[in-house]
């Protein structure tokens, strides 16, 4: 087994992120389920668009901004996921190979457009989340680069992915080259709804392919159909060598056999906007992962690393994590 030369390699929905500001009135004249992501076609993306307020663009996607949140943290990283050769696409393709991320795959020359999360989040800091999937749905297997998966030490695959056939059959080929040279292979199941959407296939995947899951409460307990933690966190434990669940304001606990590690969420003194916490949480787990600390101050820069995103607008950090985490 040759050694890898980067970290990790994320694998994901390239999508453009639209935020705004928006009233509970806004959501409820226009249908949108608050709090949770729903997928869209490119007409209601289109309506959407129009009718919301002022917004920020920036490059996104679950696993785009776990990506962003290691290199931040200083960790060296690769990216496989489809655009369109599109404007959008353009600016996603620069925002990654600006922050040095290895990212080569090859952009669609037809099809549909670029994919585009709309955002709107409300006085609560809650996130709706509208989303056009685009060009991104169209990753295939002859998408995943032989070489940049087997040369991370983690392949971290979206679980938003696994909507489409040939995005799973990518998925089952990252994890398999992933395994075959050596390394581990992580799994965000992404939204409680879609594990409801894909949960016997999950399963299948997690038993089958994963090393590490990353969870929140309420995607843990859709995926076994239980409203018991600690039952949901014995089951896990039987099927992965490790396991970092996100409790909100309870912090997270992180599972590996029997041992459980439980830690506090970093204070904070006002949520903004909770877009990307779960995203960054896992960038800070999966640095402290890489770099063989303690399961602690995995958890511990973890939630430093959602902390900061949720203190402002938008799923990218604002100021370089590893400071903030105080590693330097």
């Amino acid at each position: 087994m040759t050694e890898a030369t980067i970290d990790v390699v994320g694998i994901g929905n390239a999508i453009i992120d639209l935020l705004a500001h928006a009233e509970d009135s806004f959501l409820t004249e226009h249908q949108l389920n608050k709090g949770a992501m729903t997928l869209i076609d490119e007409p209601t993306a289109e309506r959407l668009y129009a009718a919301m307020g002022p917004a920020t663009r920036a490059s996104g996607g679950s696993a785009g901004n776990t990506i962003a949140g290691l290199g931040s943290l200083g960790a060296s990283c690769g990216y496989i996921g489809k655009l369109r050769d599109d404007e959008l696409g353009a600016a996603y393709r620069h925002d990654l190979l600006a922050s040095g991320v290895r990212f080569t795959t090859p952009m669609a020359s037809d099809g549909p457009s670029t994919a585009r999360c709309i955002i709107f989040v409300t006085s609560d800091a809650e996130r709706t989340m509208n989303t056009y999937l685009g060009a991104c749905v169209n990753l295939t297997p002859d998408d995943i680069d032989e070489a940049l998966v087997g040369s991370a030490k983690i392949t971290y695959l979206e679980g938003y992915l696994y909507d489409e056939p040939h995005a799973k059959a990518a998925f089952h080929r990252a994890a398999d080259i992933a395994h075959g040279a050596g390394r581990k292979v992580a799994l965000t199941l992404s939204d409680a709804f879609c594990v409801l959407r894909h949960r016997a296939d999950f399963l299948d995947l997690i038993r089958d392919r994963i090393d590490i899951l990353f969870a929140n409460k309420a995607e843990l307990l859709a995926l076994f159909e239980t409203e018991d933690l600690d039952a949901a966190l014995d089951r896990v434990a039987g099927m992965v060598e490790l396991a970092a669940v996100t409790l909100s304001a309870e912090g997270s606990v992180v599972v590996r056999g029997t041992e459980r590690v439980r830690s506090p969420a970093a204070h904070i003194e006002r949520v903004v906007d909770t877009t990307g916490a779960g995203d960054l949480y896992a960038a800070g787990f999966l640095y402290g992962l890489t770099r063989g600390l303690p399961l602690a101050e995995c958890a511990r820069i973890a939630g430093l690393a959602a902390a900061e995103i949720i203190s402002h607008f938008g799923a990218r950090p604002e100021v370089p994590l590893r400071e903030f985490a105080g590693l330097d």
